[in-house]
């Protein structure tokens, strides 16, 4: 292989990687959507929680908002790999394709884990803040689809 190929190969791999690398600090460090927010602010303002429901919540809050973080450092150590199986085979090959298996498994992990996390939250609530609540969830799940 010439050099000029090969400084072509390099170059090719290296934007590859940073491109998977600027997607992926999007995808973790990504500000909350408006919908979040506004599921958010309807738990801890319109629902109107008692003094009951504020400390359970906010116990439920506080052991996913752990495990989240926990889950987003494996998504930021999955993407790393990625992108050092990319580097390594140059295509995609055994290792990219293991790699990105493990990333969607770090993703499905924080996604089956924010439901249940929202589901336990669900259960603290009178039948009235139930209802806001399940229009609000839907909402925020459907909200990339309008």
């Amino acid at each position: 292989m010439t050099s000029s190929r090969r400084l072509l190969l390099f170059a090719l791999v290296a934007f590859v990687a940073g491109l998977a690398g600027v997607l992926a600090g999007r995808f973790i460090v990504e500000t909350p959507r408006a919908s979040e927010t506004e599921l958010h602010a309807l738990l801890h303002k319109e629902l109107k929680l008692s003094a009951a429901q504020k400390v359970t919540i906010e116990d439920i809050e506080s052991k996913f908002a752990a495990r989240r973080d926990a889950l987003e450092l494996e998504m930021r150590a999955a993407n790393i790999r990625l992108a050092q199986a990319i580097e390594a085979e140059h295509g995609y090959g055994p290792r990219v394709t293991a790699a990105i298996d493990d990333t969607h498994r770090v993703m499905g992990e924080l996604q089956k884990e924010t439901l249940q996390h929202l589901f336990a939250m669900r259960v603290v609530l009178d039948r009235e803040q139930t209802a806001m609540f399940d229009q609000s969830v839907f909402k925020a799940l459907t909200a990339d689809a309008r």
